[in-house]
């Protein structure tokens, strides 16, 4: 491939020196298995968001990157899909185990460039990639397909084939997790893959590209940086791709729909939440109270699409519920991301921070709402500049503020009193959103008959873990199209089912 003008062909040097890793990435994408300068030479800057210092300077890529990696994706998909499956399968494993050794230094450099705490969530996110692409490693034999009786003399069965270059568009969140949940089922079932990754967090995804490059080969796997409109545009109206996989906001995410649509190609969309958790006054109660932290995700400050950011209380237990949680949240230790007593990171971004605080300030100036201020902001004057928010916890607010309808992206939550199951689920199901719920009882006819009646792709009972390997995640309406993390995404969002016939009589 001699168009493509490397910067540098030898591996990075593992290190757990983040911000020289965050250097040495500077300024790169990857295409055809190695580095390359965008064409325009131009590039963005990486800030930490704990510090405001830059950390990095990314790649800004447009179409003519878009076209490159695209070319390049699609020479080698023909010669990846007709490698045994199994075998792609048992690259995509050897790529878990590299990215296993290289855990912590990706976790650091994740906490670096996105705020988030190093202990509880970017040490956490780098883990699950590897378990992630392991599961996914081991479902090569299952791209099967069936045998059709039609006639006696003829031969009918069908068979799964991949469906070309596919184009992933990921978040800032997790983006190390979510673009495993796309490039693994691409890879195995026999597409090449073109990410694009998102401006505030570029630099742990392209480390990873950059690893697996080393066992997968040249083509397989590219990616990119750059803003939606000049690099993300791009790849999803790309005559070549065949298949778009985005998550992120519900107006961008119509758009790619939009795109898809136009050229006829499939899409799968991971759109956010509003995510409602109902609890009743027999639930386990100190269980229930810690669940509620992890379901708000308030050690990521809130920044996550299954974020509780609705809990309907029954009322016996609301206030102490209300009290409980509050308490244990202003326990926690708000500080430098990569300090190992932090609990809770930043927020991404100034523009972010400056959104949740206009709907907390929105809630604060309602009438009869009252709103909790928990945990401390940082005291260490080398983050005292960072992007810290205290969560917020809000009560007195109506169902339909817009507090409750809109999905704020941050660690705002708010409280509920019900008095009647029904009038609960009702208030849950009252969404645009349905990605997830979850709900607290220990009465399990109710909390299954709950789970049968909530409007969301996702329910669980008296827990509310994030996405893992192997159990279907994708929500319902506007949470968007498809499902992820399990062999149902692989064999129907990333290949087609042929029918060959044959006559033998």
């Amino acid at each position: 491939m001699g168009e493509f003008s490397t910067v540098e062909n030898v591996p990075l040097t593992a290190t757990l020196d983040e911000r020289l890793l965050a250097r040495a990435l500077s300024a790169r994408h990857l295409i055809h298995g190695a580095f390359v300068p965008a064409r325009s030479g131009a590039t963005f800057a990486v800030v930490n968001p704990a510090t405001g210092e830059e950390v990095a300077r990314a790649a800004r890529g447009g179409a003519a990157d878009i076209d490159a990696a695209v070319e390049s994706a699609a020479q080698a998909q023909k010669a990846w899909a007709r490698m045994p499956a199994r075998k792609r399968g048992a690259l995509v494993a050897q790529c878990a185990a590299l990215l296993r050794t290289h855990a912590e230094e990706l976790a650091r450099l994740m906490a670096l460039e996105s705020g988030k705490a190093l202990r509880t969530e970017s040490r956490v996110e780098a883990q699950n990639v590897s378990d992630i692409l392991e599961f996914f490693g081991g479902l090569g034999g299952e791209l099967k397909g069936e045998s059709v009786p039609f006639a006696p003399d003829v031969l009918s069965v069908t068979v799964r084939e991949p469906l070309g270059v596919v184009g992933a568009i990921i978040p800032w969140n997790v983006p190390m997790l979510l673009m495993s949940l796309k490039i693994a089922p691409a890879l195995v079932a026999g597409n090449a893959v073109v990410v694009k990754s998102s401006s505030e967090a570029p630099l742990a995804v392209l480390r990873i590209c950059e690893l697996m490059n080393r066992i997968l080969p040249p083509g397989c796997f590219n990616m990119l940086s750059g803003s939606g409109r000049e690099c993300g545009h791009p790849l999803v109206v790309h005559p070549l791709v065949r298949k778009v996989t985005f998550t992120g906001s519900v107006e961008v995410g119509k758009v790619v729909a939009v795109a898809a649509a136009e050229k006829l190609i499939p899409a799968t969309l991971e759109l956010g939440g509003k995510s409602p958790m109902l609890v009743f006054a027999d639930c386990d109660f100190d269980r229930t109270v810690n669940g509620a932290i992890t379901s708000m995700r308030f050690t990521r400050q809130g920044q996550s699409c299954t974020a509780a950011s609705r809990i309907y209380v029954e009322r016996p237990i609301f206030q102490k519920f209300v009290d409980a949680l509050a308490a244990r949240v202003d326990a926690m230790v708000m500080g430098d991301p990569l300090d190992e007593k932090t609990d809770i990171g930043t927020i991404i971004s100034a523009a972010q921070l400056a959104k949740v605080r206009a709907f907390v300030e929105e809630g604060r100036a309602t009438p009869g709402a009252t709103a909790r201020l928990c945990s401390a902001l940082p005291a260490d004057p080398a983050v005292r500049k960072g992007l810290f928010m205290q969560p917020v916890i809000f009560t007195g607010l109506a169902n339909d503020s817009r507090l409750v309808r809109e999905e704020i992206f941050g660690p705002v939550t708010v409280v509920f009193p019900f008095d009647d199951p029904e009038a609960a689920l009702a208030a849950a199901n009252d969404s645009d959103f349905g990605l997830a719920a979850s709900v607290w009882t220990n009465n399990l006819k109710l909390g299954l008959d709950l789970a049968h009646r909530l409007e969301a792709g996702l329910v669980q009972v008296n827990q509310n873990l994030v996405v893992q390997a192997n159990i279907s995640y994708g929500g319902v309406k506007a949470s968007g199209l498809g499902k992820e993390a399990s062999l149902e995404a692989m064999l129907e969002h990333f290949t087609h089912k042929k029918t060959i016939m044959v006559n033998y009589g």
